[in-house]
């Protein structure tokens, strides 16, 4: 208990799956939690449970997309508790498929969530972070932005992004004492996989291709953003940790 005590965290897209099980382990380690998502009502829950068991958190309806409200929700976190000491860019879709069915609208749909909404938290939280004399960033890439996919060349395209800006600000910041991580998750259950799952050939198919014989579950990214987060992890950036059960070890 308590690797986070003291710390303020912002997590995107934690209504559900991955983004919750973030907010839900920053908060019972001692985090104060922004909880922020698209989907308002999940939120409401999500901040419920939080302060019913105990944790502290706020949430707002947030379309990372937007630059306004990415702003307003970072004024609001400073104004409540003062600072950003974590910035967990979460938010994110998934897109089913091969380049050349991909029409424009696709490309931009997938490249504004993916990766255009993750530089806007960070254009918005690093000079708040340089205030504070640092900080710990956390863009959920994919196991996608480390070995590609097939059938997903937009959603790929845009995971090595998010790998590559991780680096990027990992050099131009660390001055700063502020950290920047990727991390890589492999074939998780979430409300995202589960049309996917579905299918038990698909199931096979990704059980085949983990060395660990099993789907991750969100709390198995939790616990590696619980590190990142963490002083444990106070001389880690730029680095990418995979959480797949060994798919990207092909």
């Amino acid at each position: 208990m308590g690797r986070v005590s003291g710390k303020v965290a912002i997590v995107t897209g934690a209504a559900g799956g991955m983004g919750k099980a973030d907010a839900m382990l920053l908060a019972q380690e001692g985090a104060k939690v922004v909880v922020t998502d698209i989907q308002e009502d999940k939120v409401n829950e999500v901040v419920e449970e939080i302060n019913k068991n105990g944790g502290e958190a706020i949430g707002f309806r947030h379309n990372v997309t937007s630059e306004e409200e990415w702003q307003h929700i970072v004024d609001e976190t400073v104004k409540k508790w003062g600072k950003v000491d974590v910035l967990v860019n979460n938010a994110g879709i998934s897109l089913a498929k091969k380049l050349v069915d991909t029409t424009a609208q696709d490309w931009d749909k997938v490249m504004s969530i993916n990766l255009t909404g993750g530089f806007f938290g960070l254009k918005h939280v690093i000079p708040v972070m340089q205030k504070n004399g640092g900080g710990s960033i956390i863009n959920i890439s994919s196991i996608a932005g480390l070995t590609g996919s097939n059938g997903a060349g937009p959603y790929t395209a845009s995971k090595g992004a998010v790998r590559m800006l991780t680096k990027a600000v990992a050099i131009d910041y660390g001055q700063d004492n502020i950290r920047c991580n990727s991390i890589h998750p492999g074939y998780i259950e979430t409300p995202m996989t589960k049309d996917l799952l579905s299918d038990d050939n698909m199931t096979k198919w990704f059980l085949s291709n983990t060395p660990l014989p099993r789907l991750g579950k969100p709390e198995n990214i939790a616990q590696g953003v619980l590190f990142l987060a963490s002083d444990e992890s106070s001389f880690i950036t730029g680095a990418e940790l995979a959480i797949d059960g060994g798919v990207s070890a092909r």
